[in-house]
């Protein structure tokens, strides 16, 4: 994934920036097991994050169970995805995953509370079920998702419809993070939620904007049949899912009463607040994408 720049250009803010950036670029190239691996590596210090604010306000999730099942939440999907065995199998995962964090709470010496239970599900989906969709969104490789892919010189690097899919997805949270800042920067006047009294409602729009022509380009590129229009399509939902997740991070924060989730990257906060955007866009893009499929083509 790749990150987008925020408020902030300190020199630290931008130097880990461009490294987030050009890391997130490599492994999506890569694909494959590395992608996952990368993913992991990223979706674990996030649940670190969010623990760490659940037990803050008196929460005692199943920490440790769910760290290691939403790795396997991972595995399996890649798995399934490069045919090692049925997509049922691993999708079974994600229920059993929930019952086993429950009879874990249960076998506590104090029975876990509804809250306990609620974080540890919570985490189960937010940092593991939803990212997953990362995975099947890079893993795709139906040709007609991209038409004009057919038509790249075989003498280039190789490209699949399930890496440009993503490349498009991700660069339209950038797109509308940069038109957020950019336009809420100059008009913003209303305010868009007490949650996060920074962002403004002429900023959204702005961002909006960003990723509906971003959007259009790549749909035209891609040579879909009506891709502007689609293109725009997937733009304006995708800036609506990058907006819900990154208002539902800071309102955790907030009642966590935390600035940042962490410190892990300077000058940007903790894991989560770099991805918070892109933890709810996968799942909706993906199933979008597979839906007008017969659109597409």
């Amino acid at each position: 994934m790749i990150p987008a720049p925020r408020t902030r250009t300190s020199p630290q803010r931008l130097l880990s920036g461009y490294a987030a950036g050009a890391f997130g670029l490599l492994v999506v190239g890569l694909g494959g097991w590395w992608f996952t691996a990368a993913l992991g590596v990223m979706v674990h210090l996030g649940l670190l994050e969010y623990f760490r604010m659940a037990q803050a306000k008196g929460m005692r999730p199943a920490s440790k169970t769910t760290l290691v099942l939403v790795q396997l939440l991972l595995i399996t999907t890649q798995w399934a995805q490069g045919g090692g065995y049925s997509l049922d199998l691993a999708s079974a995962v994600l229920p059993l995953a929930g019952a086993s964090i429950c009879c874990w709470l249960l076998l506590q010496p104090i029975t876990g509370s509804i809250a306990d239970i609620a974080s540890s599900i919570f985490a189960l989906f937010y940092l593991g079920f939803l990212p997953s969709y990362w995975i099947r969104l890079r893993d795709l490789t139906d040709p007609l998702l991209a038409p004009n892919l057919i038509h790249w010189p075989s003498g280039w690097p190789p490209l699949s419809s399930g890496m440009v899919l993503m490349l498009m997805a991700c660069l339209q949270i950038v797109a509308t993070d940069i038109g957020s800042y950019m336009i809420g920067r100059r008009y913003g006047k209303t305010p868009l939620s007490p949650i996060s009294p920074g962002k403004t409602v002429e900023g959204a729009m702005g961002g909006l904007l960003c990723s509906m022509l971003l959007g259009a380009a790549f749909g035209t590129l891609l040579g879909w049949h009506w891709g502007w229009a689609v293109g725009a399509l997937l733009g304006a939902v995708v800036t609506v899912f990058a907006l819900v997740g990154d208002l539902t991070e800071s309102m955790m924060k907030r009642d966590a009463g935390v600035k940042d989730s962490g410190d892990f990257l300077p000058g940007h906060g903790g894991i989560l607040d770099r991805i918070d955007s892109y933890l709810f866009t996968p799942a909706v893009f993906f199933a979008l994408v597979k839906l007008l499929l017969p659109v597409l083509s």
